[in-house]
């Protein structure tokens, strides 16, 4: 009987845990860049009751007698779908198609790796540099802040398909565009993929950080034989999250932590016959 009281215990921590990252999927469904969390269980171990060998008459059993123990939240993985995207009226705002990420070197100076792409110019020295929502400076191909000299302003910076950063010069009716220099070379966005994004380190923020299980960042602009992403410059990519789907999700939990409540209610209730049993 206590069997029963700890394997609905169990389902009933776990499916608090999968409510829990439906409940995180839903608060995020506007957040750009954003992308939804599943939750993955697996069986405990198992109790043997009785071999399979042969039985208490000595015939051959073909199966043996096995309860299980309960189950527990084997993962919590990140599923990184391509988001719709939005048109915006804000030029500095950039979405990405494909499998790419956008490279960020945050104040500590660890690079981290994004899909929001809610970039805006920051006033620096010498120009505006390009920056994330939370003021981390957008890297280009070599890692290198992007930064545009003055005199120009930000609705002078143009950013192709392939990320390859220009600045239009001249007057409206006879403008230039310029590629944009740092360095000795022509600076792109950095855009970099991983063999297993699933893998990454999600430290909040719409943030993440390689890790073992993610492999080394594959830097697109130099590595063959993967597939190219697509920047759209004042574009947005928005949440993955599906809320019809998330709303099924979130009565499935509930009806299943409902069902392991009431396997405790009706353990409890044998318990409590079987005390009150008198010779």
């Amino acid at each position: 009987m206590m069997r029963s009281l700890w394997s609905a215990a169990s389902g009933m921590i776990a499916q608090q845990t999968n409510l829990d990252t439906v409940a995180n999927n839903l608060s995020n469904v506007n957040t750009a860049g954003y992308k939804k969390d599943t939750t993955e269980f697996k069986s405990l171990l198992y109790q043997t009751l009785q071999s399979p060998s042969t039985n208490n008459v000595g015939d051959n059993k073909p199966v043996p007698a096995q309860v299980g123990l309960g189950t527990r939240v084997s993962s919590i993985t990140t599923v990184f779908t391509q988001g719709n995207l939005q048109e915006t009226t804000n030029t500095s705002y950039m979405a990405i198609e494909g499998s790419g990420f956008y490279k960020v070197r945050d104040f500590d100076g660890n690079i981290c790796y994004t899909r929001d792409g809610t970039f805006n110019f920051q006033p620096t020295e010498g120009g505006m540099m390009l920056c994330s929502s939370q003021g981390y400076p957008v890297l280009d191909q070599n890692n290198n802040p992007i930064i545009v000299p003055s005199p120009a302003r930000k609705d002078d910076v143009v950013v192709d398909q392939e990320g390859n950063i220009f600045v239009e010069t001249g007057e409206k009716e006879n403008r230039q565009r310029v590629p944009l220099v740092a360095n000795g070379y022509e600076q792109k966005i950095g855009l970099v993929q991983f063999n297993n994004p699933a893998g990454l380190n999600n430290i909040g923020g719409n943030l993440y950080q390689e890790s073992v299980a993610s492999g080394a960042p594959l830097e697109e602009s130099t590595t063959a034989g993967i597939a190219r992403s697509l920047i759209h410059q004042g574009y947005l990519e928005m949440s993955n999250v599906q809320v019809a789907d998330e709303m099924v999700n979130m009565i499935v939990a509930q009806r299943a932590y409902e069902m392991n409540s009431k396997a405790i209610q009706a353990s409890d209730e044998m318990l409590q016959q079987a005390n009150n049993l008198r010779s």
